[in-house]
């Protein structure tokens, strides 16, 4: 039967004093606890007659005596050590670890940030060479090679995506058309929305705008997918039995972003132009076939080519990013969420300075 820490009230010399009996333990000091927080006005605390104390125990007497400005008498040793270490821990509570000056810490913060993207870069040209490595191995033994998973990441990455991409394209061509021609209507030249519809779409925003929808849905994915594995020791258990993980797992994903990006982006472009000419067959008064067949005449081949060269440059860093902070899991759950964010902002990051580069690269060849 559980024994439950109990008090009296006696008078002493200096007034009311309070005798504790039972074991001061976090097990029987709750009775104790509710009745003493009513208390008040006691001279001393005498704890000569428990049986038990433990650090609730002593926190819960040093507490009542502050409250109550009294003296705790009839300590035995462990009491005293246990209550004066409560004591010490309160009172340190509130001291502030010393902390360096702005001036200090603001490049020190920096030099860390510099210093770690330095490393990830290393890494990440490292993890890209023992991807090729590993495709080169698939090549030459074409039996090992996981056709299957890649038909599988195809479908995830291509098929199930085309419904989200067809309706951001096409409220991106509605917004395009709708604001260029407000501003080109100021110069009498609302015909020109069609070639600044079609140029951006086919050119930039197809393909930029797929790129990041498929980081954020697909990299985060592979982020994601790889980092439990990993978490659960699976990529662990595929190395134990002789299977290559970036052969399994790596390649198939980076293989269907770089075939799939290409498709989409050109997809994009396609339904960008028709939401185009649905906004100007109302605003405009330009015909839906119109719009279309005008498409045609004023927007250059060289468009397309930018647009598809630069497609598969971004999904392969979409996939290489995704499948990167996933194979770096490690820890705890909350790892793949850290990885998973790092993932998708590193391919955005990465693709829009890979096009602001593909600009002015193709502006310096011809391709304006």
């Amino acid at each position: 039967m559980r024994e439950w820490a109990d008090f009296e009230l006696v008078e002493g010399e200096s007034g009311p004093v309070l005798r504790v009996s039972g074991p001061l333990t976090v097990a029987g000091i709750a009775p104790l606890d509710t009745r003493l927080r009513e208390l008040d006005d006691i001279a001393a605390i005498d704890i000569a007659g428990i049986t038990a104390i433990d650090t609730v125990g002593a926190w819960t007497v040093w507490r009542s005596a502050t409250r109550m400005d009294a003296q705790v008498t009839g300590a035995s040793d462990k009491a005293t050590r246990l209550i004066e270490a409560v004591k010490a821990a309160e009172n340190t509570a509130a001291i502030t670890p010393p902390r360096s000056r702005l001036m200090e810490r603001v490049p020190e913060a920096v030099g860390i940030k510099v210093s770690e993207m330095l490393v990830g870069m290393k890494d990440m040209v490292g993890f890209l060479g023992t991807t090729i490595v590993a495709f080169g191995a698939l090549i030459r033994h074409p039996r090992r090679f996981p056709i299957l998973a890649l038909i599988r990441q195809i479908e995830l990455v291509g098929v199930s995506s085309l419904g989200i991409i067809g309706l951001m394209s096409f409220l991106i061509g509605i917004v395009v058309a709708q604001q260029g021609a407000v501003q080109l209507q100021q110069f009498g030249a609302e015909i020109y929305t069609i070639n600044l519809t079609g140029r951006l779409t086919l050119r930039e925003l197809g393909v930029l705008m797929t790129a990041i929808m498929v980081a954020g849905r697909s990299g985060s994915a592979f982020a994601a997918q790889i980092g439990t594995m990993k978490l659960t020791e699976e990529v662990d258990a595929m190395r134990t039995i002789g299977v290559s993980p970036i052969e399994r797992l790596v390649v198939p994903r980076i293989l269907a972003a770089v075939l799939m990006m290409p498709l989409l982006g050109f997809y994009s472009a396609v339904i960008a132009i028709i939401g185009g000419a649905f906004i100007a067959n109302f605003a405009l008064d330009i015909p839906f076939w119109t719009f279309l067949s005008r498409t045609r005449e004023v927007v250059p081949m060289t468009d397309l080519y930018v647009g598809l060269v630069k497609a598969p440059v971004f999904g392969l860093i979409v996939a290489m990013s995704g499948c990167y902070q996933g194979m770096q899991v490690s820890g705890n759950a909350e790892e793949v969420g850290l990885r998973t964010t790092l993932a998708v902002v590193q391919a955005i990051f990465m693709v829009i300075v890979l096009d602001a580069f593909f600009a002015v690269f193709f502006t310096e060849i011809g391709w304006a």
